[in-house]
């Protein structure tokens, strides 16, 4: 039975008995209220009853009494009346009183009373009768007193009656009183056998409850925590929640015993590991200690051969070179000093030559009769297992070691055999060389005393050979000296290069994090600007004329203020782009003249705007094309203009273009070569800088100093994105200034048609992110005009007549704006109601679809690409495989521009591509070329 059996059964029982406890006690309680009942409202009632007719019968004859002794002319109306009226209640409660006696008795005295009464009743009858005839008192009172017998009868019938109900009454009452003296009785009988069913209930659970827990403690305290390989078990027989417990216990037991195994196996594993490194570096210790390859063979064999638990050993060293290469036996472990086996073994010959031959290890478990015996003091006996080994070093096996044991060799010695025969042929080769050169040492000097003893007249030669042999000796000195300096040098490089690869790792981590931060830090900051400019755009045109001048000058303010904000991400994600070489040089033509153009109408309204003089100067030798990256060029000129208007409040700024000569180049110090060097110059009569702060302005967020940054603003990128471009296209930027009288900086670069030299092996960077380009509306609308008509025409055509032709071709077209953005959508809302286009907003790709498919006519969708539910890309890629709607144009819009944005786009189907924050005519001039197109 299960321990929440047990106790639903203990609850059972205890309640039973309450309930019958409560039963006992109802029923006892009930027949004492029959019995009080019985005792207040029937027996008093019915010796009430008797009383009342008792005082009735007293009131009657004390009338009648009165009326026989009346006055003869008192009026004795009323007396008779009230006779009459008691005569009748005395009657009715008679017969009330006989309908509710229960006992003979009783109604036998009652039925005597009633007898009593009817000839009492008679008598006043009589009486009132003989008054009425006009009797005297006299015989009146002889009827009366013929009666007195009568009357004293009912009287006492009455009065037993009354004794009859009140002893009757006594008898109740008694037999109440026991009835609760049994009730008392009852219950404590009752209570005492409830708790001795209770209590017995009570200790059944606790006993049985007990007895299982005792056997999971004394289960869970025989475990030997010294010894977790066998752990005992628990009954499971019994299917309660305590074996439930049991059979819990013995699966963490089985767990255990599995996890003990596998850590007894772990560490076995780590300990034999240890022994093969321990062991290994104290034979590679060995080699240090040996001058001669003899010694070195004697010793390493004597010293393996016990560690890999062999009981023979032998060493054999290669002799002769290719084919032709021998092995002799130069040391042996415990052969007794006899030759046993072979001394020398050829390429092929026997399992040694084999194993030279293959360049493998050789591992005999079933050792051939005839081998040698390994012997004891006690006897010879059958060797078990054999293992040849190659020593192999640049892919010769310059020494075979053979040995064998009694037992097979495990794994461990085979490991321990692996890795000390790793550095074994270099050291062996180590030693060779060191003893050539002793050979060759001692041959000079054999030979030099041999000329030494000829003749006299070479006294002086074999000075000079000493001298050539102290040279040598010191040249074999040196030598080993480079050889130990060598290892340490290859273990050095070995190192650095491992932690330069760790290095590379983490730049490389380091560089994708900073990417997609970036990435993620450009699409958080655009998408709202993109609101910020498009609104404040609107607010300033003020289309409606519902805004007063003031108004309209915040809300240029606003849009100022974040095409500030737009260039300082802009410039931020360069200067990232140039610090991990990930911007991309694009090399083509420039024109010239529409360069220098340019430069002027940029910059023409500042120069008003601050009261300056602005001064173009032209070079007479400039060419007509420059090859150069123009954006790259365009956005130096620009920034090193921005910062001389920034700083000069009065006199000029010029910008001088002509060609470089040697001596720029050699002040430049270029680092590539060209025949062409385009030289652009902006100076100015601004502030100028302080030359102790010259080598600081071309430093990231640099500016001249703490006073000027709060003067002026800035983050002091300008510059040092200048100086990161102008080295990407091949050239440098230079500075001379004087402090309060103006500053020239200097822009030397190549014309390289074919690009930068190491252009070529350099992957595709990172696509334009954000380009900061400020190219007329004019240009970008031309461009789309061509892409659109496929014709050169087109691109010659004017500003003027294009916007009169699609200035009103957007009007009651239908637009499906999708955004997850709310303030995106709401001002491109705004901005398209101006234009009087139907709107559709959706907040992801899906929606799109759905209103697709609900829409007959769409003519443009603006398609965000960063969206939940369903993203640009994928929804783009869903409407181009649409029966309906796939031929209308997308553009894409994105705050998101990083590498490859642009091609993806284009590739899944988007008609064109605008990156966030918008321009909001540039938006506008898209939207008309595509509509016109489709």
């Amino acid at each position: 039975m299960s321990f929440r059996k047990k106790q639903f059964v203990g609850l059972g029982i205890t309640v039973f008995f309450l309930v019958f406890l409560l039963s006992v006690i109802i029923i006892m309680a009930n027949s004492m209220k029959t019995n009080m009942l019985e005792i207040v409202e029937d027996r008093y009632y019915k010796v009430s009853k008797a009383m009342e007719i008792r005082q009735l019968f007293y009131q009657n004859d004390r009338q009648l009494l009165y009326v026989i002794n009346r006055d003869e002319n008192e009026n004795i109306e009323e007396n008779l009346s009230t006779l009459q009226t008691n005569q009748e209640e005395v009657r009715r409660e008679i017969t009330e009183l006989g309908t509710i006696l229960d006992r003979n008795d009783t109604k036998m005295l009652l039925a005597e009373i009633q007898a009593s009464y009817d000839s009492y009743w008679e008598m006043e009858r009589n009486i009132v009768a003989q008054i009425n005839a006009g009797a005297q008192n006299s015989e009146v009172q002889a009827i009366y007193s013929a009666q007195l017998e009568n009357r004293q009868t009912l009287l006492e019938n009455i009065s037993e009656f009354k004794e009859l109900q009140e002893g009757i009454m006594e008898d109740n009452l008694a037999e109440a009183n026991s009835t609760y003296e049994m009730l008392i009785g009852s219950l404590l009988l009752t209570v005492l056998v409830s708790l001795i069913v209770i209590v017995s209930t009570t200790l059944w659970v606790i006993r049985s409850t007990n007895k299982r827990l005792d056997e999971v403690k004394s289960g869970i305290t025989n475990i030997d925590y010294e010894d977790l390989s066998t752990l005992p078990r628990l009954d499971t027989t019994i299917k309660d929640e305590i074996g439930e417990i049991a059979n819990a216990f013995n699966t963490m037991a089985s767990s255990i015993e599995d996890y003990h195994v596998k850590e007894k196996k772990y560490t076995e594993e780590i300990s034999r590991q240890n022994w093969v490194q321990t062991n290994s570096g104290d034979i590679i210790n060995l080699y240090h200690r040996n001058v001669s390859i003899d010694s070195l063979a004697e010793k390493f064999i004597s010293t393996l051969t016990p560690l890999m638990d062999a009981k023979l050993g032998a060493f054999y060293l290669s002799d002769g070179e290719g084919k032709h290469s021998t092995f002799n036996k130069v040391a042996t472990y415990a052969d007794g000093g006899e030759n046993v086996g072979g001394e020398a073994f050829k390429l092929r010959e026997g399992l040694v030559g084999q194993c030279a031959w293959d360049k493998k290890t050789i591992l005999l478990d079933d050792v051939p009769e005839g081998y040698s015996l390994i012997s004891t003091g006690l006897g010879n006996t059958k060797p078990k297992s054999i293992i040849i080994a190659p020593v192999i070093i640049k892919d010769e096996v310059i020494a075979v070691i053979e040995m064998a044991s009694l037992t097979a060799f495990s794994e461990t010695h085979l490991n321990l055999l692996k890795k000390v025969l790793e550095t074994l042929g270099i050291a062996i080769t180590n030693i060779l060389g060191r003893m050539e050169v002793e050979r060759l040492l001692l041959e000079s000097q054999a030979q030099t005393e041999e000329l030494q003893s000829q003749s006299e007249e070479l006294q002086a030669q074999s000075e000079e050979l000493q001298t050539q042999a102290e040279e040598l000796r010191m040249i074999n000195e040196q030598l080993e000296e480079r050889s130990r300096d060598a290892e340490q040098k290859s273990t050095d490089l070995q190192k650095a290069k491992t932690e330069l690869e760790e290095k590379a790792k983490q730049l490389q981590l380091s560089s994708k994090y900073k990417s997609e931060f970036l990435a993620n830090m450009s699409h958080e900051l655009r998408t709202p600007l993109n609101s910020i400019l498009l609104l404040s755009e609107m607010l300033a045109e003020d289309i409606d004329e519902n805004l007063t001048e003031e108004q309209k000058e915040f809300s240029r303010v606003i849009n100022s203020s974040g095409q500030d904000l737009l260039n300082l991400i802009n410039d931020i994600l360069d200067l990232s782009k140039v610090e991990v070489k990930k911007l991309e040089v694009m090399f083509g033509e420039v024109n010239v003249m529409e360069f220098v153009n340019r430069l002027e109408l940029q910059f023409t309204h500042i120069a008003k705007h601050k009261k300056l003089d602005y001064e173009i100067i032209q070079g007479d030798n400039l060419p007509e094309v420059f090859y150069t990256d123009e954006q790259r060029l365009q956005q130096i000129v620009k920034n090193l203009l921005s910062n001389a208007f920034k700083f000069t409040e009065k006199g000029k700024v010029t910008v001088e273009i002509d060609m470089a000569n040697r001596r720029d180049l050699l002040r430049a110090k270029v680092p590539v070569e060209a025949e062409t060097w385009l030289k652009i110059s902006v100076s100015d009569t601004g502030i100028g800088i302080s030359e102790d702060k010259l080598g600081l302005i071309f430093e990231a967020f640099h500016q001249g100093d703490g006073a000027t940054m709060r003067k002026y603003g800035g983050t002091g990128l300008g510059l040092s994105i200048s100086k990161e471009f102008s080295t990407l296209l091949g050239g440098a930027v230079q500075v001379e200034s004087e402090e309060d009288k103006g500053s020239t900086f200097t822009l030397v670069i190549p014309s390289l048609p074919n690009g930068m030299p190491q252009m070529k092996e350099v992957e595709a960077a990172w696509q334009e992110v954000a380009a900061g380009s400020d190219t007329e509306l004019l240009e970008e609308e031309n461009r789309l005009l061509n892409m659109a008509a496929g014709t050169e025409e087109v691109k010659a055509q004017s500003y003027t007549p294009i916007e009169e032709d699609l200035s009103n071709i957007l009007k009651g077209k239908t637009v499906i704006v999708v955004d997850d953005d709310h303030r995106n959508v709401y001002a491109l809302n705004n901005a398209l109601n101006k234009e009087d286009m139907n709107i559709l907003t959706a907040e992801n790709g899906l929606q799109c679809l759905d209103i697709l498919h609900e829409t007959e006519n769409v003519d443009i969708i603006l398609m965000d690409i960063m969206m939940p539910v369903m993203d640009g890309y994928k929804a783009i890629k869903t409407i181009r495989n649409l029966e309906k709607h796939k031929d209308v144009p997308i553009i894409a819009l994105t705050a998101k521009a990083m590498k490859g944005d642009r091609e993806k786009c284009l590739e899944v189907g988007a008609s064109d591509y605008i990156s966030k924050p918008l321009k909001l005519d540039q938006l506008l001039s898209a939207m008309r070329v595509w509509v016109a197109k489709n």
